[in-house]
């Protein structure tokens, strides 16, 4: 069976893509810093039947990234890692004027540095599985100048850019960047909580991701509307 570690997987897109890929019968190793909601995750997960291996930790720990490897090692190896894992550097969001550079610092560290170093750990496994593919969950905030999203939105376009050079420099492995569009998330309640929009859930997504791992085009940098249109 294939094997996917998925960062932020407790709830939200995490979880949703961990569920269709358990249905379709994945192993999942999966990530997040609250272990009671991840836990209760994994028990729901591993109910198609696949095996399920749930760390919780915080991925800017190497020891903890180390650990999610080592887990997806004992399933088989690593096929699919998604990180998707996200820090907005200040909730709610403000201008850049007001961002705490410490705030920035952790968006940084958890939306560039962690996700690289997760990449570097799982890459012997990824070389290994022949067909290896990295997801960067990546945000219009990356390409887009929307006030008061400067720090988020610039760890976003770092980590577009280390995906494209990635795919540059590892050209048999598929490396995609992944806008997945407005979603109904906390990380969005949080960073604009005072926005009463409807917005889509995450499950209404997932089929673009599905279609980047069956199909398998370029690496690149893609939005989720377009794929969807497109099926």
């Amino acid at each position: 069976m294939p094997v996917a570690i998925i960062t932020g997987a407790s709830k939200g897109l995490g979880r949703a893509l961990g569920a269709a890929l358990a249905e379709r019968g994945w192993d999942l190793v999966l990530d997040a810093r609250t272990a009671e909601v991840l836990q209760g995750t994994a028990k729901e997960l591993s109910a198609y039947g696949t095996r399920v291996e749930a760390l919780a930790g915080d991925v800017t720990d190497a020891g903890h990234r180390a650990a999610l490897v080592a887990a997806a090692r004992r399933l088989g190896g690593v096929d699919l890692l998604v990180n998707n894992a996200s820090a907005l550097g200040a909730e709610p969001l403000v201008r850049l004027d007001e961002l705490p550079l410490e705030g920035l610092r952790r968006a940084l560290e958890v939306n560039v540095v962690a996700a690289l170093g997760l990449v570097q750990e799982a890459l012997p496994l990824l070389r290994a599985a022949g067909a290896g593919a990295v997801i960067g969950v990546s945000s219009d905030a990356a390409a887009e100048a929307y006030e008061t999203w400067g720090g988020y939105g610039a760890s976003k376009a770092a980590l577009d850019h280390l995906s494209a050079v990635l795919a540059e420099e590892e050209p048999g492995l598929r490396v995609w960047a992944v806008d997945p569009g407005d979603m109904a998330t906390d990380l969005y309640a949080a960073a604009v909580p005072d926005d009463d929009d409807p917005r889509p859930e995450p499950a209404g997504v997932v089929p673009a991701f599905l279609r980047l791992i069956d199909e398998r085009p370029a690496s690149g940098r893609y939005g989720a509307p377009s794929l969807l249109e497109g099926r």
